[in-house]
């Protein structure tokens, strides 16, 4: 079993524990997805359609749907079975979220699997789907305080689900986590019980909590510059999440009047839990042998290249992929005058498929 960098008790606060935390995550990106001119027409698409359909499983107490992606042409053979993990925050299957409704990280890689004749099942992680379509257990559930093992166990349950689907070959799957999805992907031999191959896309390689620290540090001073954020403000937003990061870590109660808005008693509790685990750590205790590609975009904003360098050293015999001009949901990225910034306007990289389907014939 691995042991948490610092594992705190937890005091059953969480209530919706992620939203506040996908906002520090993503703000980077919106700074550079803000607008410009769209294509109509829309750019390319990876991969291949494949057959999809719709499924649900229970997990963690829940009704958890997802969609399961098979090849186009798969015979009577068994193929790879890929699990897609979503990132942080209230992430659906397709890897979209209130604040970047038009990544379609998940969904853009579940054709890059199809292409290379693999199946994937992507699901709607607790609070992440439509409200319309969740079930009443789930919806009372957002009200009240969430242990947030319940994302553990409903991984293990769409695993699960992925296994019992005919097309899927038992003895070849992976996990692939996004973002902060690899720490799952990270961690799912144990709580999986098995002994599935990697795909660890734009992962975090320090723990949540200094990750957030040097994102918000980042997004701060950058503001600062501009002229958006106040000297006084920025030394405010700086020092308290310093305050917020000592009192988790110490399991004593937040201080009162958090300036960014980022720490708060409905989400203490998931920040402890995540923050608790070091990437490297979680590397290091793979089982041998176990196969492991990372991904990496070099133009990521949310994930920096000495991050990935820190997550190597625990990861001896993996396979690393910088993606040059490449953002962190692994979209093409230019910022020069002029280039499309919205996600949906800008194609996803076609340097993912190639390393994804050699990754895949190994197995």
């Amino acid at each position: 079993m691995s042991t948490p960098a610092s594992a705190p008790a937890l005091s059953r606060r969480t209530g919706r524990p992620r939203t506040a935390l996908a906002a520090v995550l993503v703000t980077g990106a919106l700074i550079a997805t803000a607008c410009s001119p769209a294509d109509d027409d829309g750019p390319p698409l990876p991969g291949a359609v494949g057959h999809e359909r719709e499924v649900s499983f229970h997990g963690g107490g829940f009704t958890v749907p997802g969609t399961f992606t098979a090849p186009a042409h798969t015979g009577d053979e068994a193929v790879p079975g890929v699990l897609v993990i979503s990132g942080s925050g209230p992430t659906d299957r397709d890897g979209n979220s209130q604040t970047r409704p038009e990544a379609d990280t998940n969904l853009n890689l579940a054709r890059v699997l199809s292409g290379a004749g693999a199946a994937s099942l992507r699901y709607d992680k607790f609070g992440s789907g439509d409200p319309a379509d969740m079930d009443e257990a789930e919806l009372e559930a957002l009200e009240e305080p969430v242990d947030p093992l319940v994302y553990d166990q409903q991984m293990a349950a769409a695993y699960e689900e992925l296994l019992a689907q005919p097309e899927v070959d038992p003895e070849r799957t992976v996990i692939l986590g996004h973002s902060e999805g690899a720490l799952f992907a990270l961690r799912a031999h144990e709580v999986l019980d098995a002994e599935p191959a990697l795909v660890l896309a734009a992962p975090p390689g320090t723990r949540m909590l200094d990750l957030i620290d040097r994102q918000l540090t980042e997004q701060v001073r950058t503001g600062e510059a501009r002229g958006a954020v106040g000297t006084a403000g920025a030394v405010q937003m700086l020092s308290d999440t310093r305050a917020a990061r000592a009192a988790i870590r110490g399991g004593r109660e937040l201080p009162p009047g958090d300036a960014t808005g980022l720490f708060s008693p409905e989400n203490e509790d998931y920040l402890a839990w995540i923050d608790s685990f070091d990437p490297v750590e979680l590397a290091s205790e793979l089982p041998s042998r176990t196969p492991v590609l990372v991904l990496w975009g070099e133009e990521d904003a949310q994930v920096n290249g000495e991050e990935v360098d820190r997550l190597m050293t625990g990861l001896s015999d993996a396979e690393r992929v910088d993606l040059p001009g490449v953002d962190h949901v692994l979209r093409e990225y230019d910022d020069s005058p002029g280039a499309a910034a919205p996600d949906a306007d800008r194609p996803f990289s076609s340097e993912v498929a190639p390393v994804v389907e050699e990754f895949l014939d190994g197995l």
